[in-house]
């Protein structure tokens, strides 16, 4: 597992991509695939990079259909990863990447599991932003399954947020309708009970999964809970926007 942690590292920072790790390993477990990308993240932290926050993936029903799996998985982004409206954002430093509209959560409280609930969730929350995932895959051609994205930091290129918070209650979130925009043409929308049911159960499930392992989700960190729909790749020359309607939205430019 070391070895295949290494690779991903290397692919990380050469941009080069691996072969599917599930074609490589016929016995490899979803815990295999957490400890790869744990193993990662130590090696990032150990070089110095600074831990921003966590992203829960695969919430929607239109990114698992987009991926064939059926169960969401997490991953992490570090300070040196995220990016604030009208960035410029250099599609160079991705491999082939793809954008999600999103919330961004702020956490004023920390939470830590098991046992939090959808309440101590919601309360635990500071403020909400538009956010964007960039995801990226070191696997090459896309070509993943559930054990590959979750090996490979649940295919985590950077992410964008917005300066200012949206005007809107945490109990409203599920009814809260974004739109993602490429070029300024909507190409996707989606409303909020498409992540998970409801876009603070990621939060909650986060916080249990990561308690279980001794880690709590510290306040101040930021916290991406899911798309709202699938994710679309963009190019050089490109922008993306996740358009909140009266609420606010955010633009980033890729060149």
């Amino acid at each position: 597992m070391i070895r295949l942690a290494d690779e991903l590292f290397e692919a990380t920072r050469t941009l080069v991509p691996v072969a599917p790790l599930r074609d490589r390993v016929l016995d490899l477990t979803l815990d295999d695939a957490y400890m790869i990308q744990s193993r990662q993240l130590e090696r990032h932290l150990a070089g110095g990079r600074i831990l921003a926050g966590r992203k829960v993936g695969l919430t929607s029903p239109a990114m698992q259909r987009q991926l064939g799996v059926d169960s969401p998985d997490f991953g992490y982004f570090f300070a040196d990863m995220v990016h604030r409206d009208d960035d410029a954002v250099p599609a160079g430093d991705f491999i082939s990447p793809k954008v999600e509209p999103e919330f961004g959560f702020v956490l004023q409280e920390t939470l830590q599991g098991p046992g939090v609930t959808l309440e101590q969730a919601r309360a635990a929350i500071g403020a909400v932003y538009p956010a964007i995932e960039i995801i990226d895959s070191r696997i090459a051609d896309w070509d993943i399954k559930l054990l590959d994205t979750v090996a490979d930091n649940a295919s985590c290129g950077a992410i964008a947020v917005g300066t200012t918070a949206l005007p809107v209650s945490v109990e409203d979130l599920t009814s809260v309708t974004c739109s993602l925009l490429i070029d300024g043409e909507v190409r996707e929308t989606g409303t909020g009970d498409a992540v998970m049911g409801d876009p603070v159960a990621p939060l909650a499930w986060l916080a249990n999964v990561l308690g279980e392992q001794g880690v709590a989700l510290e306040a101040g960190q930021l916290i991406l809970p899911g798309s709202f729909t699938r994710a679309l790749p963009v190019v050089a020359g490109e922008s993306a926007t996740a358009h909140f309607g009266d609420l606010g939205s955010l633009t980033i430019r890729f060149i």
